[in-house]
């Protein structure tokens, strides 16, 4: 007997997720701010921080943007706006970073679940490719991936060089650092871009 026999029933049951929440809350609503405020690495000061009410969950859920692929936004973007293009794949470079940052999207519209075998394994070659070519850039300590899958039904993956030495953006926090810090430089970020495209094509089979 396979475990999914063993569980035919197993869910996630979300209205008691959200009670337990709420029965930990104090009388303001609001959860208890946990150890990570303690950490080195998180970016705000904890004085007067707490976590937000628990909303209610919204089910349905709406609907994401991008999710048909004759109205979608990602597919219809020209090869133009991408630093990087093959026949699968094509990367984009946002025009202002605060940190060296690039977007890996599937050309075939559809999501993560909707990859089969062979797409799947492509999309790992690729995250490595990707990964490699910007770990390469001097002055990059570490490359984040992120795959959120929230906002588009579109799949594309997001790829953050955190500088060498900057330790307090290790790990999680590093999204929230990148939305405080400056931006980079145009030339310097152009020169990053161009290096990683370099690198990209460098790779082709």
């Amino acid at each position: 007997m396979t475990d999914l026999q063993r569980h035919p029933t197993a869910a996630l049951d979300v209205p008691a997720l959200v009670a337990r929440a709420r029965a930990a809350a104090g009388p303001d609503g609001s959860l208890p701010v946990g150890d990570v405020v303690t950490w080195d690495t998180f970016p705000f000061e904890p004085d007067g921080l707490r976590l937000r009410e628990l909303d209610d969950p919204v089910v349905p859920e709406p609907q994401r943007s991008d999710e048909d692929a004759g109205t979608c936004a990602r597919c219809a973007r020209p090869d133009e706006r991408f630093a990087w293009t093959d026949d699968a794949w094509r990367v984009s470079a946002p025009d202002s970073v605060s940190v060296p940052s690039v977007i890996l999207d599937r050309r075939a519209h559809g999501d993560l679940g909707d990859l089969d075998d062979e797409a799947a394994a492509d999309l790992g070659r690729m995250i490595v490719r990707v990964e490699r070519a910007l770990a390469a850039v001097p002055g990059v300590g570490r490359v984040h991936v992120q795959r959120w899958g929230d906002g588009n039904g579109h799949l594309h993956v997001f790829f953050s060089a955190r500088p060498a030495g900057m330790l307090q953006l290790r790990g999680l926090v590093m999204p929230l650092w990148t939305l405080h810090l400056p931006a980079l430089p145009d030339d310097e970020w152009a020169a990053i871009v161009a290096s990683v495209v370099a690198r990209l094509d460098a790779g082709r089979t």
